[in-house]
């Protein structure tokens, strides 16, 4: 029997595990080691993880970082290692691998037919090669398009487990009220569904979450998440990309699995971006994926009123993972202020705890505050930190309305995004192609 260590970090790695381990006699996962995401780790799977693994379940191991990996591997006696999960350079799996095999374990990952769920009823699919490429934006469009044709919707978010996994086997979120014990990273992918009157699921067991979901809708919505690639075999996949991120679209983990499955690539921020960066792009896809089409836009911000910042001191306030692990150093509400004439205050030299210990660990990230809200002690810090930056506004670049949970003793203007096509194949024309294939058109 072989020993494993699924290495994750909350999204991927328990998805992998039901599909592939929970029943299988011939491995025993030891552990599923959790990085990526401050303060996750520290739980037990279970409830879900079947007959073989009871009692005691699975136990989920919070790693500081990668170099805890090979210690780890050498305590438990793991045979092997499996890789799950996402948002990674060519240079980070490298790594990993490099750790992995000197400590004397083999390297594992999983691919489609190992853990993709075929569905009974169409499925379009959105994901990203990128954290922060504006998959949520596009996402937001593709179902406003399928509603438009009188369609009903439910959406499939990629899992975010941050809290015990016994308790989030099947989430079903349909009004605000549901978000009230999640994650901020989780109300901001959430929250635009809701918004639309459509439910939105995600949750452990996708076996399960499908099945209920296929009896609440005509058209099921894949969301990845973290540009991972689907749980899901999708009957049409669209793939973000980001012009100021060149390269990346063939150059990172799985990013570039998500290229080259795409029916439909649509490149954005191309107007913040270098016609040869665009170029690059477009050339990589052709390379990899001839037969996707490609879309340009851009990703549109605006604020309703735009005097209630121009010329003010504002904070920003960004979505966390983009400017974290997404490796951009601002993303949307740094650009709004910018756009009208706002003088954005750095919040770093106030940085409080677990703020500072971010701005520490990823010192790329610009004057943009990070939204972390995975435990209390980040709420409690973000609050903080917030109240000590002197400014006269928070710019919310964030779609979650953190305010509902953390005290904001300052005017609060939010910001908005828009998919704005510039040339190639627009989001009604996308959906005309998807209907036609599963027989809806």
């Amino acid at each position: 029997m072989r020993r494993v260590i699924i290495l994750g970090a909350g999204g991927r790695d328990l998805h992998v595990f039901n599909m592939y381990y929970r029943r299988n006699p011939n491995y025993r996962v030891v552990a599923v080691a959790q990085v990526q995401i401050p303060g996750i780790g520290g739980k037990r799977y279970v409830k879900g993880a079947g007959e073989l693994y009871q009692p005691g379940g699975v136990p989920l191991i919070g790693l500081r970082d990668l170099e805890e990996l090979g210690r780890l591997i050498r305590d438990l006696g793991a045979d092997e290692v499996v890789l799950a999960y996402s948002d990674l350079l060519y240079s980070d799996v490298g790594r990993i691998i490099s750790i992995v095999l000197s400590s004397g374990a083999s390297f594992t990952i999983l691919g489609p037919r190992d853990t993709m769920i075929k569905s009974s009823k169409p499925m379009i699919g959105v994901v990203a090669t990128r954290t922060g490429a504006g998959k949520s934006t596009v996402s937001h469009e593709v179902t406003l398009e399928l509603i438009r044709r009188g369609l009903r919707v439910v959406s499939i978010r990629h899992p975010m487990i941050y809290m015990n996994p016994d308790d989030m086997l099947v989430q079903v979120f349909r009004t605000r009220e549901d978000l009230a014990k999640i994650t901020f990273e989780e109300r901001e992918e959430y929250e635009h569904y809701i918004d639309m009157g459509i439910p939105v699921m995600a949750g452990v067991d996708y076996e399960e979450i499908l099945r209920q979901a296929e009896s609440m809708a005509d058209v099921l919505l894949w969301d990845g998440g973290n540009n991972d690639f689907p749980f899901y075999y999708t009957d049409f996949l669209i793939t973000v990309t980001d012009a100021r991120r060149p390269g990346h679209e063939v150059g990172s983990f799985p990013g570039e699995v998500n290229t080259r499955l795409a029916d439909a690539v649509i490149i954005t921020k191309v107007s913040d971006s270098s016609p040869e960066s665009v170029k690059s792009i477009i050339n990589n896809v052709r390379a990899v994926n001839p037969r996707a089409s490609i879309t340009q836009a851009d990703l549109e911000v605006y604020i309703d009123d735009p005097s209630k910042i121009s010329g003010r001191r504002v904070l920003v306030i960004e979505d966390a993972p983009t400017v974290t692990h997404g490796g951009l150093p601002y993303a949307a509400g740094f650009i709004a202020a910018r756009k009208y004439n706002a003088e954005v205050v750095d919040p770093r030299p106030y940085a409080v705890g677990v703020i500072k210990e971010t701005y520490a660990k990823y010192q790329h990230m610009g004057p943009v505050l990070p939204s972390l809200g995975y435990t209390p002690e980040q709420v409690r810090d973000l609050e903080e930190t917030i109240r000590r930056v002197p400014v006269d506004v928070v710019v919310m670049g964030t779609p979650a309305r953190i305010e509902d949970v953390v005290r904001i003793d300052k005017p609060i203007v939010r910001v908005r995004w828009r998919l704005k096509v510039l040339e190639g194949p627009t989001v009604p024309q996308l959906i005309d192609e998807f209907l036609e294939r599963v027989g809806l058109k």
